[in-house]
């Protein structure tokens, strides 16, 4: 394969929920898997709705799942090309005008339905005359302008879906200006893909049917010697089956990401979600590059539980090695020689990544001992070995209290966790031993802040 370019195309009209991520990634490791280029494109020609604080928050929530593109573009920026290629239309016949309101459209529709027909548009505005036309605008009326669609089935090869066709004689011809002069989606979208040279389009199935309108749109503006490769995957939903919504903020990035959840989570759910490859924790987005196979993705539609996610986000961080959280754990002041010992020591324990300042503080901090057993801190303290201390020392130590006190099991162990930690469960302490060292473990045996 030649160096694909793709291209992401948001409207920055709210924040990306876990369903947007999906063709944000696809398109991402696509290109990261074939050596091409990666396009942010804001699809932002509504101008009323798009806000510049929503599509600064969609490059960051970018960024945080590792998606870096090669060129951002914002739509809202290109209108002149939009306004020429609509003339092209124009003048080849293909772009109408009407002057239906909204109301009457929608009476038409249910006259269609109550008569058992497809609610498609009858094209009655091109039977207008020119007189007509310039009575309806006398009395205040703007045009929308619609695509004329040549009645015909669109066939094309699709990476997810295989073989796919659509007949345009069951679809209305689509609004492609608004009457204030404005652009839907379907025109800039086709404009920019034939500009940037867009290779594959790699997007959710509820754009199947634009499909069959985009490939004619392409062949209407000349470009028909080279569409694009298209692939449309599944849908995510939440569990109810309720369609994912950034108006709700389902599953939101930025909500995900305040929650403690792992970026790498939440990509390889976007991704491995629906797929043939059974979902498991990854340690890069390098794996997912490698296991890349659009022909693997399911043709339904799967649910996402955000447990499931949480559960993948904890699974994820006992995997992590080091090199890959240095920086995370610095900046809360996580560092030293201790630290690498530290993170494998609490890794398997956590559900959320800030979960290591308290147990940072355990080693390093001061905590308040929980004495449950005095007679038995008291031999303990007695019995504490002289440093330095490795990971054996824990079961020699608790070998000789076994013998010197005749506690075993929880009556042994649940004290001593209480009064060196504070809490009744963690990490192994065999591990936290060492890191806390003698002076601390001295001083917590024997009841006082340490």
């Amino acid at each position: 394969m030649s160096q694909p370019t793709v291209r992401f195309a948001p409207s920055p009209t709210g924040y990306i929920h876990i369903g947007n991520a999906r063709p944000a990634l696809l398109n991402y490791l696509f290109a990261r898997k074939h050596h091409g280029e990666f396009i942010l494109r804001f699809d932002d020609t509504d101008l009323e709705r798009s806000k510049e604080e929503y599509a600064r928050a969609i490059e960051v929530d970018l960024a945080w799942l590792g998606v870096v593109p090669d060129l951002i573009l914002h739509q809202s920026q290109r209108l002149s090309l939009y306004a020429s290629a609509a003339q092209v239309l124009r003048d080849a016949g293909r772009l109408y005008p009407c002057y239906e309101t909204a109301e009457e459209l929608d009476r038409k529709r249910k006259r269609q339905q109550a008569r058992g027909l497809p609610p498609v548009y009858d094209r009655a505005a091109l039977a207008l005359s020119a007189s007509e036309r310039a009575r309806l605008e006398a009395e205040g009326r703007r045009p929308h302008w619609r695509f004329l669609l040549d009645q015909t089935i669109v066939r094309w090869e699709d990476l997810v879906r295989g073989e796919s066709h659509i007949d345009c004689a069951s679809l209305s011809d689509p609004v492609l200006v608004r009457a204030d002069g404005s652009y839907l989606y379907t025109l800039p979208s086709v404009v920019d893909d034939i500009d940037q040279h867009i290779t594959h389009v790699i997007r959710g199935e509820d754009h199947v049917t634009n499909t069959a309108v985009q490939i004619q749109l392409i062949d209407a503006l000349g470009a028909s010697g080279h569409p694009p490769v298209f692939a449309h995957h599944n849908l995510l939903s939440l569990v109810t089956g309720e369609a994912l919504s950034k108006r709700l903020g389902s599953l939101s990035i930025g909500a995900l990401r305040e929650q403690g959840i792992e970026a790498l989570a939440v990509a390889a759910a976007a991704v491995l979600t629906g797929s043939s490859i059974a979902l498991h924790p990854i340690k890069s987005l390098d794996e997912l590059v490698q296991s890349l196979d659009l022909g693997q993705l399911s043709r339904t539609q799967t649910r996402l539980d955000p447990a499931d996610i949480a559960a993948l986000s904890a699974r994820t961080l006992h995997g992590l090695p080091f090199e890959s959280v240095r920086d995370r754990l610095a900046a809360h002041d996580v560092a030293g020689h201790k630290a690498r010992d530290f993170w494998h020591a609490v890794r398997g324990n956590l559900s959320t990544f800030l979960e290591v300042v308290d147990w940072w503080r355990v080693v390093e901090g001061e905590i308040a001992p929980v004495v449950e057993d005095r007679e038995l801190l008291a031999v303990a303290h007695d019995s504490l070995p002289e440093e330095p201390w490795d990971l054996a020392t824990w079961a020699s130590w608790t070998k000789r209290l076994k013998e010197r006190t005749g506690r075993a099991g929880k009556a042994l162990f649940h004290p001593l966790r209480l009064a060196l930690t504070g809490l009744d469960r963690g990490p192994e302490l065999a591990a936290l031993l060492p890191l806390i060292g003698r002076i601390k473990a001295s001083a917590r045996l024997s009841g006082h802040v340490a």
